[in-house]
């Protein structure tokens, strides 16, 4: 899940280094061709290796975890969601002078999803309701279901309450911040889960998404992975989705007033986040955080 900014080094990551790391742990593929993926996001740089492959290295100590999270658990739930999602191979150690463990994983074909060409699909809003679904229904047997570990929880929405406010102070005059508050105020106030936790994917968003000849392929970055509320991951619903499609969404999903009321607060502070973090300097980001903040406001 985006998390708020926080100071941060950030190492130099080129080809030149992806190569090493590759070459000295992984020397199988040592001779295969390095693509760089541009746009890739903002947690990790990522590489195309070979045709089949691709290697994930973090750029911030905030994605550290995900290479050995993803590995641990996502061969373990491919088999029990109705979408294709990423199939780990192997975790790099830290090596010259690369600081934390990286990923190499499966390629996964497809396009990123787009607004302009799903938002409107009621078909595609009741897909992604049925991968929640199934996803919200793993059960392994060593997790009991409230006994999550640290890596798989999420930070609660009060813990936003004051870079949220700070945020909607920031974009004052780009924004109905009076609307905001309103909306921001009452998603701290809905009653919270009430019933055992859950599974959710944590940043379940259009660009996290994949897409082939124009239908729902697979699901990636499964960093937020974890176990509790899954009001987060009703993001989806106002990155991608129109009003009527939400409506089909939400009808397939059976989300209640006041989870649906949290996931409308999730909507808005991390498309706040992202906003007053990268709009300024990256256009994308400026129209998809636009567009999610105001379908946030809309409901």
């Amino acid at each position: 899940m985006a998390t708020e900014r926080t100071a941060d080094t950030r190492p130099a990551i080129n080809v030149e280094l992806v190569q090493r790391l590759v070459d000295a742990q992984f020397p199988q593929w040592a001779e295969l061709p390095l693509e760089l993926l541009d746009p890739a996001g903002s947690d990790h740089v990522i590489y195309r290796l070979g045709e089949e492959l691709t290697v994930r290295l973090p750029r911030h100590a905030g994605a550290i975890g995900q290479a050995r999270k993803e590995f641990e658990w996502l061969p373990r739930l491919a088999p029990h969601v109705p979408l294709a999602i990423p199939e780990p191979v192997g975790v790099g150690e830290p090596d010259f002078g690369y600081p934390w463990p990286w990923a190499v994983s499966r390629w996964l074909h497809g396009e990123v999803a787009t607004v302009e060409a799903l938002a409107g699909s009621s078909r595609t809003a009741v897909e992604l309701a049925e991968f929640l679904t199934a996803l919200q229904r793993f059960t392994p047997a060593d997790i009991p279901v409230g006994a999550a570990r640290g890596d798989l929880t999420v930070q609660p929405l009060a813990d936003r309450d004051r870079a949220t406010r700070a945020a909607i102070a920031e974009v004052d005059g780009r924004f109905d911040t009076a609307a905001m508050t309103e909306l921001w105020d009452a998603a701290l106030g809905a009653p919270g889960w009430d019933r055992p936790p859950v599974w959710f994917h944590g940043d379940f968003h259009t660009g996290n998404l994949l897409t082939v000849d124009g239908r729902l392929s697979a699901v990636i970055d499964f960093g937020g992975l974890g176990i509790g509320d899954p009001a987060c991951d009703l993001t989806i619903a106002f990155t991608l989705m129109s009003a009527g499609s939400r409506a089909a969404f939400r009808a397939a999903l059976g989300v209640d007033d006041a989870t649906w009321t949290r996931g409308r607060g999730w909507a808005l502070t991390t498309g706040l986040n992202a906003y007053t973090s990268y709009a300024a300097v990256n256009p994308r980001v400026a129209a998809s955080t636009t567009r999610q903040i105001t379908e946030a406001l809309i409901g």
